[in-house]
């Protein structure tokens, strides 16, 4: 089982959920380059030295922010208690599709600074999970490149879709992406 939940002490998670809490409303009112640790302070109602204490900055912010709706996700879909399936790699291509457009419209507008600052925790998440899927086959091959590929397929297919004014159904997508995907992971099932 992929372990994802981080163990921290209450206070500390009432801290990280206020500032989670904070970015996310800021998000929704100001471009990502416009937000400021002072406008993140403010917001969440603590001093810059917890800030710091927490996060680097608002890029390390971003991309835990990401992390952990990326993780929340596959926790909720049980996605990390089980090994590659074309279901499970279906139900994970939606979820990448999902959670893409709601980063997308949880902004004030589309802001391609902050979408390619979303990239790399996204494929980094998804990468993490097939990477543990593929080693479950206990295969003699190596993973990383097979599960690369999977990644960036995913990601361009997600990204793809959340840019498509005249978007299909998902489902649909899904089903029509998914072998494209899952040839690259066959040889593990």
């Amino acid at each position: 089982m992929l372990v994802i939940e981080e163990k921290l002490d209450r206070r500390i998670k009432r801290t990280r959920t206020a500032i989670l809490e904070a970015f996310q409303d800021l998000l929704a009112e100001k471009m990502f380059e416009n937000i400021s640790v002072q406008d993140l302070t403010e917001r969440a109602d603590i001093n810059r030295g917890t800030f710091y204490a927490h996060f680097e900055d608002k890029y390390a912010l971003l991309d835990y922010w990401i992390g952990q709706l990326v993780r929340q996700e596959i926790e909720k879909r049980t996605l990390n208690c089980d090994f590659y399936t074309p279901d499970n790699l279906r139900s994970l291509i939606s979820m990448v599709c999902e959670l893409l457009s709601c980063t997308r419209s949880d902004c004030l507008q589309p802001q391609p600074q902050f979408e390619s600052l979303v990239e790399g925790p996204f494929k980094k998440q998804v990468f993490e999970l097939l990477s543990h899927w593929l080693e479950q086959s206990k295969s003699e091959l190596s993973t990383e490149i097979p599960a690369t590929v999977a990644t960036w397929a995913i990601y361009g297919l997600a990204s793809q879709y959340t840019h498509n004014k005249n978007r299909p159904n998902l489902e649909k997508f899904v089903d029509d992406a998914l072998p494209f995907v899952a040839i690259n992971l066959e040889k593990f099932a």
